[in-house]
């Protein structure tokens, strides 16, 4: 059975929201709009609810899930927050920035969204999956709205085409303005960490901070492990093979170009995309998702890849991109 399509409407969602919550509240799933990407939603403190987001999206049990919530009184029941945590709170929130703190004692989600760690990846969203989220009561568990390690989608569309036979609903509220995941960072320890670059610029962050983020990599005598959602080596994948920073288009590829200049050979390319002509970033952002979907339609086994700029909002998309062409497990 496929799922439902709930189409807001700005003003007039009162029985959207109802309909959005009673799925939820017997354990169903529905894929929420946010301001990054599509969501699939669970009700955080139901555990079978939350083994359904891994069954429908084929996902790695050890792989941690974000938990969404409403507002402040709503992220303290589940986190502890220090003074860090309440600035950037603050400063970004509702906004593509997930925090990730020690769990709170007592806190009503259910091991499976930390897959079993005492930390927990949280995030205020705005836009419908915020209002959702009020009239539920209760935070959500909400990975990404695509079968696990795929592409993420940034419309309802991207959504019914990965999972519209696994979930009971999809609100449909257009394409993702970011479309890009949320920015994760970890103030688990006593330094501050970027464990995933994302919509929220690094140095946003780290000015509100006053102080630099350590990457993972950085951090001395750690194992590099999954804390958080999106640390997979291979992730956002499409089916074709990814060739990044192509100077020349190959017989037979399509092509993911950025920019006024083209690669060499790109009236050749089977389909093309550009991220953005004019070289806007944020416009390449918001992008990414939804021309790789389109590429990968085309029936090239090969998407080439023109370079991009690694500076702001860049060092996500290249991060992105790198983990759609890593290797398959």
């Amino acid at each position: 059975m496929s799922a439902r399509i709930l189409r807001w409407r700005e003003g007039d969602n009162e029985k959207l929201l109802k309909q959005a919550a009673d799925i939820l509240s017997h354990g169903g799933l529905v894929a929420i709009p946010t301001e990054t990407v599509y969501g699939l939603a669970a009700d955080a403190t139901n555990g079978e609810a939350v083994a359904r987001i891994f069954a429908a999206k084929g996902r790695p049990r050890f792989n941690p899930l974000i938990a969404h919530v409403a507002d402040l009184a709503m992220a303290r029941s589940c986190a502890r927050f220090d003074a860090r945590a309440e600035r950037l709170a603050q400063a970004f929130w509702p906004g593509p920035l997930t925090l990730v703190l020690p769990l709170a004692e007592g806190a009503p989600v259910h091991p499976l969204v930390t897959a079993g760690l005492g930390t927990i990846a949280i995030r205020r969203p705005s836009g419908p999956s915020a209002e959702l989220i009020a009239r539920f009561g209760r935070p959500l568990a909400a990975p990404s709205a695509n079968p696990s390690g795929r592409l993420s989608p940034t419309s309802a569309a991207h959504v019914a085409e990965g999972l519209g036979e696994s979930i009971d609903a999809i609100i449909d509220a257009g394409p993702c303005r970011v479309g890009l995941e949320s920015t994760i960072v970890s103030l688990a320890g006593q330094a501050p960490r970027l464990l995933r670059p994302g919509g929220l610029n690094a140095a946003q962050i780290e000015a509100v901070l006053g102080e630099r983020l350590l990457a993972p990599e950085t951090v001395s005598g750690e194992a590099r492990k999954i804390e958080a959602p999106g640390m997979m080596s291979s992730h956002y994948a499409p089916r074709a093979a990814l060739r990044l920073d192509a100077a020349r288009v190959e017989p037979g590829e399509a092509l993911l170009a950025f920019g006024p200049a083209l690669p060499e050979n790109a009236g050749e390319a089977v389909a093309t995309r550009n991220l953005s002509p004019a070289g806007s970033l944020v416009e390449a952002a918001a992008s990414l998702f939804a021309f790789l979907h389109e590429l990968d339609r085309s029936g090239a086994a090969v998407i080439a890849v023109a370079p991009v700029p690694r500076q702001g909002l860049g060092a996500a998309i290249n991060d992105r991109l790198a983990r759609a062409a890593a290797p398959r497990a």
